[in-house]
Parts: structure tokens; C-alpha cells; sequence
């Protein structure tokens, strides 16, 4: 399996990380991904993916910080180029649900870290809530470029997806979908195809049930694993090589 978007930077997860990557052993992970949010996060994950062969990071500004964290396209840029163990963009998007940032500079982060994205052609692995028509009017204006795009724990609509698929974009589901009111959600992720999901915990957020409530790990992806297997109807094991070679296939291909 294949943790595709975790916080490891964050506690209780950086406190605890030898028994959390034992954990994440025990149960099959063969990756983790852990994702930049700040400037401050990013020098944390530095350090943090040379601590274990199975860990990667990300470089980014989550929309939450782009009042505070103004970054440009050189410095992502120059972030990839400096670790081989930097293989993505992100989390960047934007949040009009909470609009902790002002919308503009949202915007403005955003597009910075697509233009990034598609200079050194890696994957913008996005998040995006309550902005549905922004977020795709946005990227489809670098559909020309072929952004490799990645939407973040989607929570979207039915909609929102079949235009995301129009640009290629991948898909991760996040313990959301083990959660009873997700209905509409596990209908969504039913109608998107194999070949374009990828799975995550979003630790240490969102732990699905059973565990929901208390602080996630990596470890937990595998209800989160299990349960798209039910809703894809493909046996377990299937689901996991699925999105295992998605994850390789959009981040090292």
C-alpha cells in the first residue's frame, strides 16, 4: 500500500515516527508521501524524508497559509531540483469553506504552483473545497500544458469529477469514504475509474471508522483500502496494486 498523502510533520505523528513507520510496515506500506503546508513544514519534511527509504515529501503552501506564506515559482522550483526525495507540489488549492486566506492570494498561490508543476513536470496534488468552479476553470486554463494533477482527499461532486477527468486528473481517496453520510461520495469514487485513484490518510486527520475520532495514521489506510475495494467490488488486494501503481505511474514515470 501506498500512503499518498500524510502529515508527518505534524504531531502526534513527528513525536512518535519510528513507531508510526513500524506500524506502517506491519500493515504493508510500501511509500509515504508526507506533505508540505508552510514554509515551516518544509523545512521540517527536509529532515523528515531522510529518516526512512519508504518516506517522500512534497513542496507547497496549503491555501490556509497563503496570506502568511508568499512562495514563488523559483523557489519550488529550486526546492525539487535541491532532493531527489521532493517528488511533488503541494498541497496548494484553494479553501473557500473556511477562507482562512484571502481569496486573491489563494488564487494567485495557486496558479504559482501549477506553473511549477508544469516546469519541472511533477504532480500538483491539489485540495480544493467549496471552490469547485474556480478550481477547475483554473486548471483547465493549463490544460494546453498537461498538469499532472492530483485532487487531494476529494470530497467533490459527481460533476466536479467527470470535468477533472477531462484534464486527466487523478483521484485519492481519504478515510471520508468509510464514513456513514458519505453516500454520495462512494457513489462518485464507483463511477471513477480504477486507473486513476489513489488512496491516503491525510493523517493525522480524518481517521476512518473504525477508528474514527482518534488521531489517524498511516497505518490506518487500510480500512481506508478495504472499503473502496467494497465499493469498486474488486477484491482487497486488487484495489491495493491498483493504486499502488497509479501512485508510481503518476510520480515516477
Amino acid at each position: 500500500m501506498i500512503d499518498s498523502h500524510c502529515h508527518l510533520d505534524h504531531e502526534p505523528l513527528l513525536s512518535d515516527l519510528s513507531n508510526v513507520l513500524k506500524r506502517s510496515k506491519n500493515v504493508g506500506i510500501k511509500k509515504l508521501l508526507t506533505i508540505s503546508t508552510s514554509f515551516e513544514s518544509f523545512s521540517r519534511i527536509k529532515d523528515i524524508v531522510n529518516r526512512d527509504e519508504i518516506i517522500y515529501g512534497t513542496v507547497g503552501i496549503h491555501p490556509h497559509e497563503s496570506d502568511t506564506n508568499t512562495i514563488t515559482k523559483n523557489e519550488i522550483v529550486k526546492s525539487l531540483k535541491e532532493n531527489p526525495k521532493i517528488i511533488g507540489i503541494g498541497e496548494t488549492g484553494l479553501d473557500y469553506y473556511y477562507n482562512n486566506s484571502d481569496k486573491d492570494k489563494q488564487i494567485t498561490s495557486f496558479k504559482t504552483h501549477i506553473e511549477a508543476a508544469i516546469e519541472c513536470d511533477v504532480p500538483i496534488i491539489i485540495h480544493s473545497r467549496d471552490a469547485e468552479d474556480d478550481t477547475f476553470n483554473i486548471l483547465n486554463e493549463y490544460k494546453g500544458h498537461n498538469p499532472r494533477i492530483l485532487m487531494h482527499c476529494f470530497t467533490g461532486s459527481k460533476k466536479f469529477s467527470e470535468k477533472l477527468l477531462t484534464l486527466n486528473s487523478y483521484f485519492s481517496a481519504s478515510g471520508i469514504i468509510t464514513f456513514k453520510n458519505s453516500v454520495n461520495l462512494q457513489e462518485t469514487f464507483r463511477s471513477l475509474p480504477l486507473d486513476k485513484l489513489l488512496i491516503e490518510t491525510d493523517s493525522p486527520y480524518l481517521a476512518p471508522v473504525p477508528n474514527r475520532g482518534k488521531k489517524n495514521e498511516p497505518s490506518f489506510i487500510d480500512f481506508t483500502a478495504e472499503k473502496l475495494a467494497q465499493i469498486k467490488d474488486v477484491s482487497k488486494s486488487d484495489l491495493i496494486e491498483f493504486t499502488s501503481n497509479n501512485f508510481n505511474k503518476l510520480f515516477f514515470n
